[in-house]
Parts: structure tokens; C-alpha cells; sequence
């Protein structure tokens, strides 16, 4: 067990306190449930409100005490290992991932979206609409944030794009560096934002973007009419590092992005469903050489 404590410690140093301050909700609902201890006898126990309560066995970010969790671990009658993990998880909530420097202009969905991407492992991206955040260009950015927020002081665009530089930053890093599948709609690179030549540059950063090593970029071409995942609409599942303790790796989260608000799915037949489309994008999308062949075919024709 102390080998299993350390990996996680040395992730959560690098990832902020996303994955421990999840993985620490989880297991105190798993050890209260298989204590048949009530959400309200717990809470009444540690003299925390319903609310309170509630983001703890939800991974939402609030203060922890120690004293708390050590008090549930005695009501639960949980291991001493059990305890030691769980208050090590606490201890490991405090850390913070480069992202909390902009909190005061990231919006709080978004910015669970990007703690959990930069804790990833592994994340497919499938685009309908727009390029993925992590392969724009600045200036497609820009033009992208006037699109969606037409009225954005010009510091809060600059700070966008200080954001994605940082997002970027985990595609060509040496250690860890994130592995990433993108599948997009020809549609999507048809599509102007900005003028033609950020158009051509996008689409030549992209078809360079695609032959990293740890991405890839496949094109479900017009040729192909109508098909599952237009109705599905975009998504991006994000796969976690294996911990040491199988039981205690984070499972897949499926992010769908709406205009009143982002979904964050993680139930088993949700992830199971969403893996089937995955599997389906890619039976109709080109393959990687002929996605980037289309990619430079489109930039050619908005130079011409």
C-alpha cells in the first residue's frame, strides 16, 4: 500500500487536486454505503451542513478536515489502511494544477474540464462544429472567442489564449505527454472563422499537429452522407493513468458541451454507450495519411 500512496502522491503533484479530491469522494460514499451508515447520520456525526456533506461525497471542491474524514473512517469502521489512504487523498485535495491562476476568468464548468484533461492520460475528441481547443491556432482562437463571446474585454481573449497555450503545452512535453485522438467532421475544416489566411494556417498547424507521435487526426469525409454521430453531436472522453490499486484508477469521463451548461458523464452505461459511437467515427473516418492529405487539400483551396 505504500507503493500505491506514493504513485498517486507523485500524479497528484503534477494533475492538482482533481483526481485525489474525486477519488477521496468516491471511496467515503463506497465505505458509508457498505456501512449501511445514512448520508444524514454521517453528516449529523461530523456536524457539517447537507450541502457541505454532499460536495464531499461528490468530489466538488471545499475545504477538508482531516478530523472529518478521520471521524467518517471511525463511523464506517474502515481499515486503518483504508483510513491512511483516505486521509493521505485529503491531504493531497490542498495541491493546485496551473489552472487555479486563472480561476477568476475561467468559468467553473470549463475549469473542471480543463483540471480533468490536464489529468488525463488518454482523451478522444469528436468535432462537429469547431476544431478541438487543444489544435487551434491563436488566431483561430481569437476568432473563436468573438464568435462566442462578442463582447469579451480584449484581456479576457488574451488570457483565452494564455490558456490554450498551457493546454497545448501537454502534446509536446517531454514527460507525460498526452495522447490525444481527434475525429472531426469535413465540414468543420470547411468552415471559415477568421479570415482565409487564418484558415490556411489553422489547417496547416493541424495537418502538422497530426503527425506528432501522440496524436492523431482522422476526417469523417462528406462522401459518407449522414450518419450516428452527427445526432450525437460533439463529446470528449477522458481516460485517467492506471493506479497501482486497480480499484482506485478514476474512470472515464464522457464531457458534452451545451449552450445553458456542460454535462460531465461517468456512468458505466453512458461511457459503454458513448465507446460505441467512438467505435463507429472510426469505421467511417480516413485514415491518418488521408485525413492530413484532405486537411492540405482544404488549406490549398481557401489559398486559391
Amino acid at each position: 500500500m505504500d507503493h500505491s500512496l506514493a504513485t498517486f502522491g507523485d500524479a497528484a503533484m503534477t494533475t492538482g487536486s482533481t483526481l485525489p479530491r474525486r477519488l477521496l469522494a468516491r471511496e467515503l460514499r463506497r465505505a458509508r454505503e457498505a456501512a449501511s451508515v445514512s448520508a444524514e447520520a454521517a453528516r449529523s456525526a461530523i456536524g457539517v451542513s447537507k450541502q457541505t456533506f454532499w460536495r464531499m461525497e461528490n468530489g466538488i471542491p471545499i475545504r477538508l478536515n482531516p478530523l472529518f474524514i478521520k471521524r467518517l473512517c471511525e463511523i464506517y469502521q474502515a481499515s486503518t489502511e483504508m483510513t491512511q489512504v483516505l486521509l493521505t487523498l485529503t491531504d493531497e485535495t490542498k495541491s493546485k494544477g496551473w489552472w487555479h491562476a486563472f480561476d477568476s476568468t475561467i468559468p467553473k464548468s470549463f475549469g473542471l474540464f480543463v483540471s480533468l484533461e490536464d489529468a488525463a492520460q488518454h482523451v478522444v475528441s469528436y468535432q462537429t462544429t469547431f476544431l478541438p481547443g487543444m489544435l487551434q491556432t491563436d488566431e483561430y482562437r481569437r476568432a473563436m472567442h468573438w464568435i462566442e463571446h462578442p463582447n469579451t474585454p480584449m484581456s479576457d481573449v488574451e488570457t483565452s489564449i494564455e490558456i490554450a497555450t498551457r493546454r497545448r503545452a501537454r502534446l509536446t512535453r517531454t514527460t507525460n505527454p498526452l495522447t490525444l485522438e481527434v475525429i472531426i467532421d469535413e465540414t468543420v475544416l470547411r468552415r471559415p472563422a477568421g479570415c482565409t489566411d487564418v484558415m490556411v494556417d489553422q489547417l496547416n498547424h493541424l495537418a502538422e499537429a497530426a503527425q506528432l507521435p501522440n496524436v492523431s487526426v482522422r476526417i469523417v469525409p462528406l462522401s459518407k452522407g449522414a450518419y450516428q454521430g452527427l445526432l450525437v453531436g460533439m463529446f470528449v472522453m477522458l481516460e485517467f493513468p492506471p493506479h497501482s490499486t486497480a480499484y482506485l484508477t478514476e474512470p472515464p469521463v464522457v464531457y458534452v458541451q451545451g449552450f445553458t451548461g456542460d454535462m460531465y458523464l461517468e456512468r458505466p452505461e453512458e461511457i459503454s454507450a458513448y465507446r460505441i459511437v467512438c467505435t463507429d467515427l472510426k469505421r467511417l473516418a480516413l485514415d491518418e495519411t488521408a485525413s492530413r492529405a484532405l486537411i492540405l487539400d482544404i488549406a490549398e483551396e481557401f489559398s486559391a
